[in-house]
């Protein structure tokens, strides 16, 4: 089953196309990465998806989700299982400030306070979490930036959405935490929860320890779109191959992680 399928997607700025026809499609509990480097185009085509886009930019082509077509349908006047759960590179700027972040994970939760302040505090303990009731007790400014996006990632799952959305979720982390959070998107989406993932990432790795396929941008077209076994060894595009061969380069300077996928690993293969 497709529960997200993107055809013709192009996206208009004032001086011009920034997106290019974008095809692409998630299945229901599948993982599919969009890779590309900064300016490909493949933030505003998550933006396009999640009904973000600023005032000043138009999409047209098509965006059906869950069947139904969202193109243009902000994501405040969508239905809530035609929201996607969203985990940003921002954490701090997703939450808000002035609020105890429990408060925040209960919002979306149904039934009295005390069902969801219970219900909040599993869900902390569930993403690893040690003192439950002081994170939600904290502010977001007191979280480091890696509490942060564990807190984003319970919100985004707290979404009657089967679709997660991950706009570059470990940039801003430390390889420690960036190997945390991966472990908890890939925990917590695919075929055993049945909630499928679209990654946007510029990493190859991230992209490679996560997701089944891939799909590539450049300036604001598909330029390859592959199984994730095909990508990493027999890319047909130069911007694929040039995002590989930075990848390898990088890897080959880093200590080889506990537990890493074999996607991961078949980076530097």
């Amino acid at each position: 089953m497709t529960l997200l399928d993107v055809r013709a997607l192009r996206v208009r700025g004032a001086a011009g196309h920034l997106v290019h026809g974008v095809d692409l499609a998630v299945g229901a509990g599948r993982r599919v990465a969009v890779l590309g480097p900064s300016g490909s185009g493949k933030s505003l085509t998550a933006a396009a998806v999640l009904g973000l886009l600023p005032p000043a930019l138009r999409a047209t082509g098509s965006v059906r989700l869950d069947g139904e077509e969202v193109l243009g349908v902000p994501a405040a006047r969508r239905a809530a299982r035609l929201r996607p759960g969203t985990v940003r590179q921002d954490s701090a700027g997703a939450l808000h400030p002035l609020l105890p972040v429990g408060r925040q994970l209960a919002l979306p939760v149904p039934g009295t306070r005390r069902a969801a302040r219970t219900a909040v505090l599993e869900t902390l303990r569930a993403l690893g979490f040690r003192e439950p009731a002081r994170i939600a007790a904290a502010l977001p400014s007191e979280l480091s930036g890696g509490q942060r996006q564990r807190v984003c990632l319970a919100l985004a799952l707290a979404t009657p959405s089967a679709l997660l959305v991950a706009d570059e979720p470990t940039t801003a982390l430390d390889v420690v935490t960036q190997a945390g959070v991966l472990d908890l998107l890939r925990e917590r989406t695919g075929p055993g929860p049945g909630r499928a993932l679209l990654l946007v990432t510029h990493d190859v790795a991230v992209a490679a320890a996560l997701c089944e396929e891939v799909v590539v941008l450049d300036e604001g077209r598909v330029v390859e779109h592959a199984p994730l076994e095909h990508f990493l060894a027999a890319p047909a595009h130069e911007r694929t191959r040039e995002l590989l061969t930075a990848a390898r380069a990088v890897e080959r300077h880093l200590p080889t992680r506990p537990g890493a996928s074999a996607g991961a690993r078949a980076v530097t293969s």
